[in-house]
């Protein structure tokens, strides 16, 4: 088959979407599939191996004043003809919701192609990026309130409305119109399918995983934590992972483990409020901040260390929970979205409310204390990753495909 797919997110940028496109692309290729990537073009994209079966067609674009790494894509109808037309795609899968998803379900019906879309992020719990206080770029004056923690709780609380506020619902309606143009949605894990039929999501909706390479990431199941414990936390640096509540927690963490360690890995806009929250915290010695490591380089990490932590509140699936597990960690998470249908309470780690940082410390220290506990949960890890081959998802996402392409979901 001819496979076209719209990303407004791609490598070299690493993020869940990117990674899962580039796997499922390769993989499909590889079984005689070929694929044309719609992606932004990034300025490192030099940096990608070409594979037999995949092109990738980038897009000119400029960034978002808010968030600067978000691509506002141009349109070309040069390029989208040559994907549409001269290719001749039997499906287009549109993976983001941007203005690349868009030109993906316009081509289609322009064109009568078969169209399906994975629902990987929940768009509506981003909105703080087109804010005024994001355009305003109040976050780069954090600095200035270094001694002055009323003024940065008081944003905390701005950023943290759990309420769904007119502009999250206006996105929310605006992402599933788009969305339930396509004849199949795909969403990446059961709880993501639940919250979108709850909104009256219109479109069947399968689940099929965003997969792990278990050839990549494995390890042994762990017998206990090192002396002291070494927390681990992976991902995009941006304010909806909530990265300051886990620095909050390991503060308290270090009252009762004086010598355990933080290091949190990966880059983004909330970098440098993260490194201010740890000096006024008083544990910047113990956190180390690694800043980004290439994806390749992070199945050799993760077996490094004890316990990986989140506090994420928006995660479809948590691709880099997923890869912490399948390298044995047990993982302490937040119950939001996701998060509970990989790390099961009591099975392979914690789950505790969002933002609450003083039962999640506790959970962090109950966890390092706990030697037996400790080892089941690593033993769990490793079945429950198990469970997200990503062999036995390209299968589904081939059937979906075959499908699709016969008119099977129209």
């Amino acid at each position: 088959m001819n496979i076209v797919m719209f990303s407004d997110t791609y490598l070299p940028k690493i993020d869940g979407v990117g990674i899962s496109v580039d796997s499922f692309s390769r993989l499909l290729a590889a079984r005689g599939h070929r694929i044309i990537i719609c992606a932004p073009k990034y300025e490192e994209e030099d940096s990608i191996h070409p594979v037999d079966g995949v092109e990738i067609l980038r897009f000119k674009n400029a960034p978002l004043p808010s968030y600067p790494e978000i691509k506002v894509v141009l349109p070309s109808q040069k390029k989208l003809r040559q994907a549409m037309v001269d290719f001749k795609p039997d499906v287009v899968h549109i993976q983001t919701p941007g203005l690349l998803g868009n030109y993906g379900v316009v081509g289609a019906r322009m064109y009568g192609i078969p169209l399906l879309g994975t629902y990987h992020t929940l768009v509506h719990e981003q909105e703080t990026y087109i804010s005024l206080y994001r355009l305003l770029k109040v976050d780069a004056l954090l600095s200035y309130f270094t001694a002055n923690k009323k003024v940065k709780k008081r944003l905390d609380k701005v950023e943290r409305k759990k309420d769904k506020t007119i502009k999250k619902r206006i996105i929310m309606t605006m992402v599933n119109k788009l969305y339930e143009q396509c004849q199949l949605v795909i969403s990446p894990s059961h709880l993501i399918k639940e919250e979108l039929e709850s909104e009256g999501f219109q479109r069947p909706i399968d689940v099929v995983s965003n997969g792990m390479d278990l050839t990549q990431f494995k390890a042994q199941a762990k017998t206990a934590p090192n002396n002291p414990p070494r927390f681990l936390h992976v991902g995009r640096i941006s304010y909806e992972k909530n990265c300051d509540v886990v620095l909050k927690a390991f503060a308290l963490v270090l009252e009762k483990i004086p010598n355990a360690t933080l290091d949190i890995v990966g880059d983004g806009p909330a970098i440098t409020s993260l490194k201010i929250e740890a000096t006024q915290l008083d544990i910047a010695n113990q956190v180390k901040f690694h800043g980004f490591i290439s994806h390749d380089d992070l199945p050799a990490l993760y077996p490094q260390y004890d316990i990986f932590v989140t506090a994420s509140t928006m995660e479809t699936q948590g691709l880099v929970v997923l890869e912490s597990m399948a390298c044995g960690l047990p993982c302490i998470g937040v119950d939001a979205f996701a998060l509970p249908e990989l790390i099961q309470d009591g099975r392979n780690g914690f789950i505790v409310q969002p933002y609450d940082h003083i039962h999640l410390a506790n959970r962090c220290i109950e966890l390092a204390s706990d030697t037996p506990l400790f080892r089941r949960f690593s033993e769990q890890s490793l079945a429950i990753a198990g469970e997200h081959d990503i062999n036995r998802c390209v299968d589904k996402i081939e059937t979906i495909y075959r499908m699709a392409s016969e008119g099977k979901f129209a």
